[in-house]
């Protein structure tokens, strides 16, 4: 995915941080508009900024073949014009509103976030709807935009993280469109032109495939009446490619992409559940005991603590949209891989085969219930919430039912799931770097925890909260 370069807040956005109300008493409201657009809006007025998310399904899986990197470049040019307004003048109409948007694409979606201060909502607005419906894509734009994804492109094939995160979705997914680099190749980037941008345009951002989410000090009716000004321009139905279901290869494989670096960056992972899945809510928490507890979980212990065998190590599931993942990452002195790998199997063995403690479920329950209001602490994070919320069609009561359905889980449910996910093989490596795969050491290695790395090795490697 691209990092949006965003502007700069004016300061009134200092306020910006907090909300008042916490995620218990907060209420969703469902509003439609008169030309049938439907947002969910939380109506809070402590703080008198709006933030508005928007998902339109069709992310860089949806790609043509050949034309892989075109969600991302486009992701990079909504802002860059609009209508009759060439991009500097654009950009001075949004700094005049004081509002900041920004557009992004991950493997399923395409993503826009918006926030303005509340008293310029009508012409910020305005220049959102400007940019969703009628972006120029101009010459001068396109190439500034494409030159810097080049330059990302090229520094990516350098990195070990992303290297690694490369060849593992080669080898989980094969030809499927989510093995594809999101960003595209320099090749297919070089490719692109104002045309596919503009059916880009035309084939994602549609009325039938959007969901919305609004935060802050406006009122269902006010709601109501932006929506159609600002989407109702939209075509009525998105034209996206069919993208298949997907299952990750069930065979154990071990893939090593050598380079001469010190470290060894390993991701590693196996077939998850979707979201909507049954058992998810157990996977879940049993994750969290598993790798997702940071420094409370088995294999932070097992690898980490009592060996001092790597800088990282955790793991999580990652439900797309045509598939489901569970992951991990691991972090490494070379000569430390294939030790550090042999205790990663056999705590993925040893949770297959006898579940969670009853400390661990009453301290992963407590974690996860406990902490889950502060995911509701800002407009922001809000916003974020509630487009998660929807695309995963979890229903707008969710936020009230979702600690109860963490509070019912038993341990016989995460022995079921643990069963189900981790027994048997099927676990995909892919290794970058210059790994020993003994279980020894070498003589003479020293043992002791590392420093943390700078960064998420596994860059652009989804993860999933729930």
């Amino acid at each position: 995915m691209m990092r949006r370069r965003l502007l700069s807040f004016c300061a009134a956005f200092a306020a910006f941080v907090l909300v008042a109300a916490p995620a218990e008493a907060m209420k969703i409201e469902r509003v439609v508009s008169p030309g049938g657009i439907e947002a969910w809006l939380v109506e809070e007025t402590a703080v008198p900024v709006i933030v508005m998310n928007v998902s339109w399904e069709g992310g860089s899986a949806s790609d043509p073949r050949g034309k892989e990197g075109l969600a991302n470049l486009a992701s990079g040019l909504f802002d860059e014009g609009a209508g009759d307004l060439d991009s500097e003048t654009f950009q001075k109409k949004l700094a005049a509103t004081g509002a900041v948007m920004s557009f992004s694409e991950d493997r399923d979606y395409f993503e826009a976030s918006f926030k303005t201060l509340a008293d310029k909502r009508d012409d910020a607005f305005a220049l959102f709807g400007l940019a969703v419906t009628k972006p120029r894509f101009d010459p001068e734009a396109v190439e500034r935009i494409r030159a810097q994804i080049a330059s990302i492109i090229a520094r990516n094939m350098e990195e070990p993280g992303w290297i690694a995160a490369q060849g593992w979705y080669k080898a989980a997914f094969g030809n499927h469109p989510y093995a594809r680099p999101s960003d595209g190749t320099l090749k297919s980037l070089a490719g692109l032109t104002q045309a596919d941008l503009h059916a880009f345009k035309r084939n994602v951002l549609a009325r039938d495939n959007m969901k919305i989410a609004v935060v802050g000090p406006i009122t269902p009716a006010e709601l109501a009446a932006l929506l159609d000004k600002t989407f109702g321009a939209l075509p009525a139905h998105a034209q996206l490619p069919k993208v298949s279901e997907v299952k990750v290869a069930a065979k154990d494989r071990i893939v090593v992409e050598k380079r001469p670096f010190p470290q060894s960056v390993v991701i590693f992972g196996r077939q998850g559940l979707k979201r909507a899945d049954p058992d998810f809510v157990p996977a879940f928490i049993m994750n969290y005991v598993l790798g997702g507890g940071s420094f409370s979980s088995r294999l932070m212990e097992e690898v980490r603590e009592k060996r001092g065998l790597a800088y990282s190590v955790s793991s999580y599931l990652a439900p797309l949209r045509h598939g489901a993942l569970m992951m991990g990452e691991l972090g490494t002195k070379n000569a430390s891989v294939g030790l550090s790998l042999s205790l990663i199997r056999k705590e993925l063995a040893r949770m297959a085969a006898g579940g969670v403690t009853d400390k661990e479920l009453a301290d992963a329950k407590t974690y996860l219930t406990g902490s889950y209001p502060l995911r509701f602490n800002s407009n922001g994070k809000i916003a974020n919430e509630l487009i998660g919320i929807q695309t995963e069609n979890l229903g707008i009561d969710y936020v009230d039912r979702r600690n109860a359905m963490i509070e019912a889980v038993t341990k016989e449910d995460i022995a079921r799931v643990a069963k189900r996910l981790l027994a048997g093989g099927g676990l995909i490596v892919s290794i970058v770097g210059e790994p020993n795969m003994s279980e020894k050491l070498p003589e003479g290695t020293k043992l002791r925890p590392m420093p943390e790395p700078t960064g998420r090795p596994t860059e652009g490697v989804p993860g999933a909260s729930q």
